[in-house]
């Protein structure tokens, strides 16, 4: 029987900062021995100057409306780094699976994502809100 070949990942845009203050956190996670995906994702980034980057593509401090079409609904988050992240507030951590998958994403794109348990989830980005850049 062929194998099926994984879906193809959407472009992704990060800022020079993001790049910067990330790269070191996800290899550190990863060295550890857990698979986060954020350091592959990283890798396969346009790293862009921060004033080049578009003003609706998610970067960190980003409030991101986005679908999940698991269920349908509509959510709005904010990514944050490990430290302010706070389910109950929207605030949610670039080092979880969706905060993983939605960096770097651009308003329109989707991506498919496993979450905690697994199942491949398709996040649908619909509006960007880049805030201002917060300390790592």
């Amino acid at each position: 029987m062929p194998s099926q070949a994984a879906p193809a990942r959407p472009p992704l845009i990060v800022g020079e900062t993001d790049a910067d203050r990330l790269f070191p956190i996800a290899e550190q996670v990863e060295a550890r021995g857990v698979p986060l995906g954020l350091l592959a994702e990283l890798e396969r980034a346009e790293v862009l100057p921060d004033a080049d980057v578009p003003p609706g593509v998610v970067g960190m401090e980003s409030e991101v409306e986005f679908v999940d079409a698991a269920h349908g609904d509509s959510r709005t988050v904010r990514l944050v780094y490990p430290r302010d992240a706070d389910i109950a507030q929207g605030r949610i951590s670039v080092m979880t699976p969706i905060g993983a998958a939605l960096l770097g994403l651009s308003e329109g794109q989707t991506i498919d994502w496993p979450d905690r348990d697994g199942r491949v989830r398709a996040l649908k980005v619909v509006r960007v809100r880049r805030g201002a850049p917060a300390a790592p």
